[in-house]
């Protein structure tokens, strides 16, 4: 499905006197065919303008380019109902944190030492995985942070499964996600996935470098008073890792002692619409630990 978006200039002249005026501004549009008061009227609501007397819309071109999640345009249809991986394989040896053990899969029990042990003509394989909780695609719990928090077992399911969702989407070369990104977007009850592209890094060497991008300590206050129900990103961790930040993690520790879970290593999100889908990535229910891989995924329908 082709998706357009407008590039044009504008005036906006208030009733109670002033005025704003944009260059170059970049908005989601249903067509494009979108006439200049349809435009005006997209601008105003995506803005949140009030008292607005009259936009004048100059320069104006449509291109072809992904939606942004421009308020006033519903997200394309699909064609029907469909999953969207947004996690990464676990294999043998795989490296999700350099300098961290890889996961190790191994038999436990054989095919062929199973024929000793069922009917004839039945066998079964039985594997065993030793692994970090902090590998590939996995969801961090207030417990991974505070010894007080819900752990696995104690998250409730409502924070973690068929979670209304949006995407946000990371202009390329930004690090730090903050405030200003993120206001545009309506995230209550929503779990909130910041794309930021940088998954394609990932099993490299490329994908801990000191640019990486991250939610910055204002931005995670934000989606906490703002009332997000979880978050997640594609990058390697959801604070600045660098030596500048001097191992202060403030995304962690706002976000968890709210209660909202973090997901981190996600991939897949440039296949997601910019809202009209659910988010889940549950993991198995354990007692006493704060972290765990998980099968995330997104259900998009029409």
């Amino acid at each position: 499905m082709i998706e357009y978006r407008a590039v044009f200039d504008a005036e906006v002249v208030f009733t109670n006197g002033g005025g704003l005026r944009t260059d170059g501004f970049r908005l989601d549009v249903p067509g494009p065919d979108v006439t200049d008061d349809e435009l005006a009227a997209l601008l105003v609501r995506h803005l949140g303008l009030l008292m607005v007397g009259e936009v004048r819309i100059s320069n104006r071109s449509v291109v072809e380019e992904p939606h942004k999640g421009g308020r006033g345009v519903d997200p394309a249809p699909t064609g029907g109902r469909r999953l969207v991986e947004l996690s990464h394989e676990i294999t043998e040896g795989m490296v999700t944190l350099p300098g961290w053990p890889a996961p190790r899969i191994t038999d436990w029990l054989t095919r062929e030492t199973s024929r000793e042990r069922y009917a004839p003509g039945v066998e079964f394989h039985v594997s065993r995985i030793d692994l970090l909780a902090n590998t590939g695609t996995y969801v961090d719990t207030p417990s991974h942070r505070f010894a007080d928090g819900p752990d696995l077992a104690g998250v409730p399911l409502d924070r973690l499964a068929d979670l209304p969702a949006l995407v946000v989407r990371v202009p390329a070369g930004t690090r730090a996600v903050d405030r200003l990104l993120l206001a545009p977007y309506e995230v209550a009850g929503r779990a909130v996935l910041l794309h930021t592209g940088w998954d394609e890094h990932f099993g490299t060497d490329r994908y801990a470098a000191p640019d990486a991008p991250f939610l910055t300590g204002d931005g995670a206050s934000w989606l906490v008073s703002a009332g997000a129900t979880l978050v997640g990103i594609d990058s390697i961790n959801i604070d600045d890792m660098t030596p500048a930040a001097a191992g202060e993690r403030p995304a962690h520790t706002s976000l968890l002692a709210a209660g909202i879970p973090i997901v981190e290593h996600l991939t897949g999100l440039g296949a997601l619409p910019p809202t009209g889908f659910r988010f889940t990535a549950a993991p198995p229910r354990v007692a006493g630990m704060g972290t765990f891989p998980v099968r995330a995924f997104a259900v998009v329908d029409a």
